[in-house]
């Protein structure tokens, strides 16, 4: 518990002294007799609050201590905001110490820029608002028989909060927030730094398909839309820049970097993706449930292991626009889940995905349109499915 305290004592000091963010000043007295508005003569009781807690702050960072470097000293000086680990005087504990290197030792190894093309954007902290518009998109084939099923676009709204590298969110449909069915909802996690980019998440769908079919070599069948369609994805994958001093992902999609000049990357990595599409036989007509079983349409789970490679690229357009573009194909192993229509095995799989991003910097504040789509392929003798999921998503944000 020692250990833990001293942690966020660290955390709650340093970033203010060591890393130069200063606190805001209070703000101006107006004179007696000047001919400034009453709304300036007078603040506000939140504007005396505000500036009442930021008096006692200096106060409490100045007031007079005891600098006797003694074991107590580091510990003194944390309370008033005189923290240096460069001074080899202050009597830091081992831990304190062995956490300062190891991430003094990360920062170097995995976060380091050539500052001619990336910079820091100084705040460490970010609060963005989403609005995801996904979709998906299935296709199965069995020798003459055909069935694709295509959603709509669901519209989820998030909130999304970051610090330093680690991203984490959770959006869920509008319709839902106003009364309406439980249709999709996304979490996500992501860890972006200088070398290698890692992403997490997890997606359901249950919103209305349109369904297709095609039995017996005949013509494309288009049937209503369904809700009976469950899907859920989840997966996560890591990649590696190569030009990683003078290539920022996290200017375009994290937010917490600058490009100030052009600069692309080749890129390498591995992606795990976990699919899951299933129908719900009880909210299934007994046509519908006919046309399903003469193609052959049923329970699909799989899983994607895959090798990846590509290329990204960041144009800086002006100092406040940045725009993305990135490319990415890989090969793998697709496993198939034993489910009531398909049996366990083994096979090769191709998945391919692209993206881009526009986004615009003003100070603290932020602003971005952004898109990506990912497919998976699976072709086997005259079996073979494909799923893609693809979204266009808005975002803004403030650093802090």
């Amino acid at each position: 518990m020692r250990r833990l305290f001293l942690i966020l004592m660290l955390i709650a000091s340093v970033p203010v002294l060591a890393w130069g963010q200063t606190t805001e000043q209070p703000g101006t007295t107006v004179q007696q007799g000047s001919a400034q508005p009453d709304s300036v003569q007078r603040p506000n009781k939140l504007q005396r609050l505000k500036q009442d807690i930021t008096q006692r702050i200096q106060d409490k960072l100045n007031e007079p201590y005891d600098t006797t470097r003694n074991s107590g000293y580091w510990w003194r000086s944390m309370k008033h905001g005189k923290v240096d680990f460069n001074d080899s005087t202050m009597g830091y504990p081992k831990f304190v110490k062995f956490c300062y290197k190891a991430y003094k030792w990360g920062d170097k190894a995995f976060n380091s820029y050539d500052t001619s093309y990336v910079v820091s954007t100084g705040k460490n902290w970010k609060l963005q608002l989403k609005n995801q518009n996904w979709m998906d998109d299935f296709m199965c084939v069995i020798g003459d028989e055909r069935a694709r099923f295509t959603s709509g676009a669901s519209s989820n709204i998030g909130v999304f909060l970051s610090f330093m590298a680690v991203s984490v969110g959770y959006s869920l449909d509008i319709d839902r927030i106003f009364g309406g069915k439980r249709t999709s909802e996304m979490a996500e996690f992501s860890f972006t730094c200088a070398r290698f980019a890692a992403e997490a998440y997890i997606a359901t769908n249950t919103g209305r398909m349109s369904t297709r079919l095609k039995t017996g070599g005949g013509n494309w069948q288009r049937h209503e839309k369904l809700r009976a369609l469950r899907r859920k994805s989840m997966g996560g994958s890591a990649t590696y820049f190569f030009n990683n001093r003078k290539y920022a992902r996290a200017a375009a999609y994290c937010f917490s970097k600058y490009q100030r000049r052009s600069a692309g990357s080749a890129l390498a990595g591995f992606s795990i993706i976990n699919y899951d599409f299933k129908p719900d036989k009880e909210q299934l007509t007994p046509e519908q449930a006919y046309d399903f079983e003469q193609v052959g349409m049923g329970h699909i789970r799989y899983t994607d292991y895959c090798l990846k490679g590509g290329y990204a690229y960041n144009w800086v357009m002006n100092s406040k626009f940045l725009f993305n573009i990135t490319a990415t194909a890989g090969a793998g192993v697709k496993h198939i889940h034993s489910t009531e229509t398909m049996a366990s095995g083994n096979n090769g799989a191709l998945i391919a995905g692209g993206s881009f991003a526009l986004t615009y910097n003003h100070k603290r504040f932020f602003a971005s349109l952004n898109s990506n789509a990912n497919t998976s392929l699976y072709i086997t003798g005259d079996f073979h499915f494909s799923y893609t999921i693809a979204n266009i998503t808005t975002v803004l944000g403030i650093r802090f």
